[in-house]
């Protein structure tokens, strides 16, 4: 080639080299900005400058370097920086800086154990068959978890407790007037489903109803919540000797057969309607998630407000032989039969009311009008339960502390469920027991914690919190002592974090949350557990939190089996799982 030949060709790579690095430099100091271990501005404007100098500073220099080589010695430099960066990652709160790095390492060293395919064949043998609390079913998964416990090497036991526990033995709704139906109260067998066919299954009904066998008019009550009742009370409607028909939602279900009681109401059906669980949110199983027609949420009724646990030993552990109190003095066991109904039942009994029509905000999505009633419908409510002690089976396995033994940490998830319980609770009940068998991984590497640490598998949450209450009641003297946090899971789902708790954990959270990374999207499970939190929040409270780089957690109320430990024994209390993302009508069914 010509020299002028050369000369042009050597200038056009020159300037595509050129514009190569220009755009390699605006894309790298964007990096630079967000590079979570450059916190420093010393090291980022260090590993900045040496770049700029290598790389992107005009070719006039000195010494004369290929872009090439500028752009690899300027590569390795970075590298030498970014390292020494690295090498000073954030401090762990609580940890000296000398034993910072050797806690990251157990850290990752734990985190690298849990097996997705382990905890999919956990939910699967779990679930293979129902276990509901009192029955065969949960001592067989009891016994089932003990052998995972012991199997990961720690020390394991299962602590029995009993609970007056009713079951059903007769169940009967009907409508008497204006027409004659009865309910089917039955869930049928789903052809795509066989564990819907399972043998074992528990009838539909609320636990802690009370006996009886009443007939009366219907009135529609929408949520059965006070403020609902206020509204009723300045319409003229009084629900006074009826039986109330309210849906679910707005509240806890034992909410509303507690205030149709309070009211004057002698007898409570609770339903799932289609606007807020079944077709109208989507498609109904097993075509979509959403509840279908003759689907039914099983549930506790039991009254919470006053205390969970066995009714008949309140504030001590209920035990073979143990004290009790006189059925008739307990105060949790609801005052009036209650019992939940699915929305293809309780389409011909609010067919048939009359009266007001509904408020607009009361109307669900059932192909009809929706009146208040009284009557003219007429229905009968007939209950009658099994009442007897039952056994409660709690798994638990304990890591001793080295340095501090009696400094407990708990981390507890139910194992009982209504039916088969893939969801509630297994989705949780599984990440536990393989959490345990990390821990017990890490143990094998000569790894010891410095507090002990225990986990539980609860039985007995579904129906009012049983075994976790029993056990802390039990054991409450030592728990004072030694108890300084509990942990608590129940279900999970496809989604993100979601948590509550003591605000005294509320930094540990957002510290935790910072350092484990979403494998959906590569960055801290904090960002979208922020991001979600806000979601829908006004304008002024958007920039506040934006402002405000922490998780806010919400406070706990009841619900699930921290209530114990954080309102009974003022333990340091956290509830954490994941979902969000996915929604439908199988609980409880």
């Amino acid at each position: 080639r010509s020299p002028r030949s050369t000369k042009i060709q050597a200038t056009k790579r020159t300037k595509n080299s050129a514009t190569t690095v220009t755009k390699f430099t605006k894309v790298f100091w964007c990096f630079l900005r967000d590079l979570r271990v450059l916190r420093g501005r010393i090291l980022r404007d260090l590993c900045g400058f040496c770049f700029s100098f290598f790389v992107a500073f005009p070719a006039r220099r000195p010494v004369e370097l290929s872009m090439r080589r500028r752009y690899v010695l300027g590569l390795v430099l970075f590298v030498i920086v970014a390292a020494g960066a690295v090498a000073q990652e954030r401090p762990i709160r609580g940890f000296p800086s000398d034993e910072a790095a050797l806690q990251r390492q157990r850290e990752m060293q734990l985190r690298a154990v849990p097996s997705p395919e382990r905890i999919r064949e956990h939910v699967r043998t779990i679930s293979a068959s129902p276990h509901w609390a009192g029955g065969p079913g949960s001592r067989q998964v009891a016994v089932l978890a003990l052998a995972q416990f012991k199997a990961a090497g720690l020390d394991a036991w299962i602590e029995e407790h009993e609970a007056y526990m009713p079951m059903p033995r007769e169940r009967t709704v009907r409508l008497v007037a204006p027409r004659s139906y009865e309910l089917r109260l039955a869930e049928p067998v789903v052809a795509e489903d066989p564990d819907s066919g399972d043998a074992g299954q528990l009838p539909t009904f609320n636990a802690y109803s009370a006996d009886g066998d009443v007939t009366a008019e219907l009135v529609y009550v929408n949520y059965g919540v006070p403020e609902d009742y206020a509204r009723l009370e300045r319409r003229g409607v009084s629900v006074k000797g009826k039986i109330v028909i309210a849906r679910y939602g707005g509240s806890w279900r034992g909410i509303k057969p507690k205030v149709a009681w309070e009211h004057g109401a002698v007898g409570c059906l609770i339903y799932s309607d289609p606007r807020d669980d079944g077709y109208y949110q989507g498609d109904v199983y097993p075509v979509g998630p959403f509840r279908p027609e003759f689907g039914v949420q099983r549930g506790s009724v039991i009254d919470m407000t006053i205390h969970p646990g066995d009714p008949l030993t309140p504030g001590w552990g209920s035990e073979a032989g143990g004290r009790k109190l006189p059925v008739g003095d307990a105060k949790t066991i609801l005052k009036i039969p209650v019992l939940p109904i699915a929305y293809g039942d309780a389409l011909p009994l609010l067919q048939a009311l009359g009266g007001q029509i509904a408020p607009e905000d009361w109307r669900g999505a059932l192909p009809i009008t929706y009146h208040l009633g009284p009557g003219p419908a007429r229905v009968q409510l007939k209950l009658a339960f099994d009442w007897q002690q039952r056994p409660l089976y709690n798994v638990l396995a304990r890591i001793n502390g080295v340095a501090f033994p009696d400094e407990w940490v708990l981390y507890g998830n139910h194992h009982d469920a209504w039916v088969n319980g893939a969801s509630d609770p297994t989705s949780g009940a599984a990440a536990l027991l393989e959490t345990a068998r990390a821990f017990g991984e890490l143990l094998k590497s000569g790894w010891k914690p410095r507090r002990t640490i225990v986990f539980a598998l609860w039985d007995g949450e579904e129906w009012g919190l049983l075994g976790s209450t029993e056990w802390a009641e039990k054991h409450k003297a030592e728990l004072a002592e030694k108890a300084v946090a509990y942990i608590n899971s129940d279900s999970n789902g496809k989604g993100w974090l979601t948590a509550g708790g003591s605000h005294s954990l509320q930094q540990l959270l957002n510290e935790v949350a910072r350092d484990v990374t979403d494998p959906r999207t590569d960055r801290p499970i904090l960002d979208e557990a922020r991001m979600r939190a806000i979601a829908g929040t006004s304008q002024a409270e958007k920039r506040a939190a934006e402002a405000d780089p922490a998780l806010h957690i919400a406070p706990l109320g009841s619900g699930s089996d921290y209530s114990v430990f954080l309102d009974h024994l003022t333990v340091a209390s956290l509830n954490i799982g994941f979902g969000g993302a996915d929604t439908g009508g199988i609980y409880h069914s």
